[in-house]
């Protein structure tokens, strides 16, 4: 009877053990694009040649493309975002664990959370209101820590090695806006325009003359 009773309950943590691996099952692709369907729960993401799509408050493993967009909708949460060719957008209150991009912006909307860094070669990073945990890095993209946005670990700007070599000349612009933190140093290996908001915090500043601004916006 003992044994009975015991088995009984490990049948139904199995069961839904079960149910529960069922609904975070992952998708894996070579050609097409991939969408996580609004308010449910998958595994990890995974294709060549296609965009991936996360639609509002769905709960998703990491997301992985080769060739292709990455668009994640307000309220989701997930894991590592990465593609080679291809931007990603990241809606209001979205929480993932790391982002990066070879040749593509980053955005991230209000409320995100980023557990840990951005990175990006030939692309911009563009943050409102937002959370980094482990820095950012650039070679030749743009960068705006945003108003009211958080970045620990500091932000670096890498000197371009031949492959990385952007066509335009002009040097990247890094804005630092009204009420932004970056906690960490800043480091740039190669010349950028550096301008921090007079309510701006940041740590010290390696390879850049820093330009105060007040109002919204720096000048162009």
């Amino acid at each position: 009877m003992r044994t009975a009773l015991l088995i009984l309950p490990l049948a139904i943590l199995l069961a839904l053990s079960a149910t529960a691996a069922s609904a975070a099952e992952g998708i894996d692709k070579v050609n097409g694009s991939i969408t996580a369907e609004a308010g449910r729960e998958y595994g990890n993401l995974e294709t060549v040649n296609g965009s991936i799509r996360i639609e509002a408050n769905a709960r998703t493993g990491s997301a992985e493309t080769v060739n292709g967009s990455i668009r994640v909708a307000d309220g989701a949460r997930a894991g590592v975002l990465g593609t080679v060719n291809g931007s990603i957008h990241v809606g209001i209150g979205v929480r993932a664990g790391g982002i990066s991009t070879v040749n593509g912006g980053v955005f991230i909307d209000r409320g995100g959370i980023v557990d840990g860094g951005i990175e990006t070669v030939n692309g911009a990073i563009g943050l409102v209101e937002t959370d980094v945990a482990r820095g950012l890095e650039t070679v030749n993209g743009d960068v705006t820590v945003g108003a009211g946005s958080r970045v620990r670990g500091g932000l670096h700007v890498a000197k371009p090695r031949m492959q990385w070599l952007s066509i335009k000349q002009r040097d990247p612009r890094i804005v630092i806006g009204p009420r932004a933190q970056v906690e960490g140093a800043m480091v740039f290996e190669r010349p950028v325009t550096l301008y921090v908001h007079e309510t701006a915090k940041t740590g010290s500043v390696t390879g850049a003359t820093a330009i105060r601004f007040s109002g919204d916006t720096p000048p162009r």
